[in-house]
């Protein structure tokens, strides 16, 4: 039994080329979906995929030095939880005079003195200053009764019938 070498070598060079054509390929797509992820930029994902396709590790090591840091999904994520936090920081009520944080139900500040909110005189539940009527039980303050024309509420079979004449 004869072995031939020649014949032998030349396999193992094609399985070796093959090898590192494959991984080669596989290295210019991990890095074209890897900077698609990281960069909207079609230059920059054009560069960096050329530059592993043409310098093959190295360029993979040098595209690993330049690489944006976050994937856009981490941005995005990021951005989300910056805005949250920011939101939080808005929605806190704040006194109109001194501008110390204050409770919502908070009627006086405790710090200036400032009258915040009024107290409905018929279901005692907290109105804002600007409000004529409560906007939970209907009640008009007295004072307020006298100079304020009185409209009518409809009940809605009386509306529609109205609305069809």
């Amino acid at each position: 039994m004869q072995v031939n070498f020649a014949l032998l070598l030349q396999i193992m060079i094609a399985l070796i080329g093959a090898y590192v054509v494959a991984f080669t390929a596989a290295l210019i797509i991990w890095t074209f979906r890897d900077i698609r992820s990281r960069s909207r930029d079609i230059f920059a994902q054009l560069l960096a995929t050329l530059m592993v396709a043409v310098f093959s590790l190295p360029g993979l090591f040098l595209y690993y030095i330049l690489r944006p840091k976050e994937t856009l999904a981490e941005l995005y994520e990021r951005e989300l939880a910056e805005e949250a936090l920011l939101q939080d920081i808005e929605e806190k009520q704040a006194c109109p005079s001194c501008h110390h944080v204050i409770m919502l139900d908070y009627q006086i500040c405790p710090h200036c003195h400032t009258r915040l909110k009024k107290e409905c005189q018929n279901c005692k539940r907290l109105m804002h200053l600007k409000w004529n009527v409560c906007p939970f039980c209907g009640h008009v303050p007295s004072e307020l009764a006298i100079s304020t024309p009185t409209t009518a509420i409809m009940p809605p079979e009386r509306l529609s019938a109205a609305r069809d004449a």
